[in-house]
C-alpha cells in the first residue's frame, strides 16, 4: 500500500487509511512511538497503556522511600489540604 506525506501547516503528516487503523486497533489520538533505522525505515509502535494494577505489580513495595520524601511526611499542612 502506498501512502503520501501531506503538508499540514508547518508540519508534514502521514494519513493512515481506515483499514490500517482498524486492523491495528488504533484510533485518532492514539499515542505511538516513532523510530528510524539505519536503512531509512520508519517504525511506528503503539504505546502500551498500563492499568493501575499492572503498574503497582511492577513496584517493589519493600523498597525504602526516597530520602526527599521524608521531608514531605514531616511537613504540616499549609492550606486547605485534607490531613
Amino acid at each position: 500500500m502506498e501512502v503520501v506525506l501531506k503538508k499540514m501547516g508547518n508540519s508534514t503528516a502521514l494519513i493512515l487509511p481506515p483499514t490500517v487503523l482498524r486492523n491495528l486497533g488504533l484510533t485518532a489520538g492514539h499515542a505511538l512511538t516513532l523510530e528510524t533505522t539505519s536503512d531509512r525505515r520508519i517504525v511506528l509502535t503503539p504505546k502500551r497503556k498500563y492499568t493501575l494494577a499492572e503498574m503497582i505489580a511492577q513496584c517493589d513495595l519493600s523498597a525504602p522511600a526516597p530520602a526527599d520524601m521524608a521531608a514531605w511526611d514531616s511537613m504540616k499542612p499549609e492550606g486547605g489540604e485534607v490531613w
